[in-house]
């Protein structure tokens, strides 16, 4: 398996991985990668794929939001071929894209999930740092990870870029 940066030329394929994943809620998060990747918030370094014998069977992108005025990333969606789930697929592009938003000096990333899940990743959640969902309904799924540029000083809303609140 191989992670890295998407390209124009892969637009398609996380297209048809996004919606392979998610094809039990059709149209939310295909139509979202794609309102994305034309938002402002969209940061190239930060959008991954993971390809297999060649052929992209998962992606993940994290996208510009802030705490307040402060930025901070939004975390999804994570997407992955129903046939390479559950084989370390998942796995690979959270650590990737992890690691890459600490290199490139992010402090926290945010994500809506499976607390179960993601604290394999060292998500907890975010009200254990003081930041809040923009819905509080969100609250026992809302997670935070923080990365080496943190300080405990970054709390309060958290704001997902702008296609996040059209879904």
């Amino acid at each position: 398996m191989l992670i890295r940066r998407e390209t124009t030329a892969d637009t398609q394929a996380v297209h048809d991985v996004t919606e392979a994943a998610f094809a039990a809620r059709p149209g939310g998060e295909v139509w979202l990668v794609d309102a994305l990747r034309a938002d402002p918030g969209w940061i190239p370094a930060l959008s991954l794929v993971a390809e297999v014998d060649g052929a992209v069977v998962g992606h993940v992108v994290c996208t510009r939001g802030s705490v307040g005025e402060a930025p901070a990333l939004g975390l999804g969606p994570l997407s992955v071929l129903p046939a390479h789930q559950r084989s370390g697929v998942g796995k690979a592009l959270m650590h990737t894209v992890l690691g890459a938003a600490d290199a490139l000096d992010e402090p926290l990333v945010i994500l809506l999930g499976d607390p179960a899940y993601y604290s394999r990743f060292g998500f907890a959640l975010a009200s254990t740092y003081g930041i809040t969902p923009p819905d509080p309904d969100w609250a026992p799924y809302f997670q935070a990870r923080t990365l080496s540029a943190y300080t405990p000083a970054l709390t309060g809303a958290f704001t997902y870029a702008a296609p996040f609140s059209a879904l």
